[in-house]
């Protein structure tokens, strides 16, 4: 069975970021309740991430404990957001064909 944790975040709420995804994200990783965290950027969350410099902090500090930190680049590009998401350090490219193998292949996924 695969140890990986794949976090959705698609919402731009500031305070579900900091509570939710990276609060959770974070411990998962540094507990070693998953091997592998891996956040997926898509839709609103592009612009907040883009836009929000706490939000920014926290992607840093998932980054420096090991979280992935991926965004869809459809979104991204239809928010303008593109070259800021990758000043990041975050992997921004095509996303659909990652999420249908995550799903046809019962993987973690955590949608928020």
């Amino acid at each position: 069975m695969e140890d990986k944790l794949n976090i959705l975040w698609t919402t731009d709420n500031p305070h579900t970021a900091h509570t939710m995804v990276f609060m959770y994200a974070i411990a998962a990783k540094t507990q070693n309740w998953f091997r592998e965290v891996e956040i997926i950027i898509w839709g609103a969350s592009a612009e907040l991430v883009a836009e929000d410099e706490t939000i920014q902090q926290k992607i840093k500090m998932a980054q420096h404990v090991g979280v992935e930190i991926l965004a869809c680049m459809g979104c991204a590009n239809m928010f303008g957001v593109t070259e800021k998401l990758k000043s990041l350090d975050i992997e921004v490219s095509g996303m659909g064909m990652s999420l249908t193998e995550i799903l046809k292949n019962d993987g973690k996924l955590l949608t928020i």
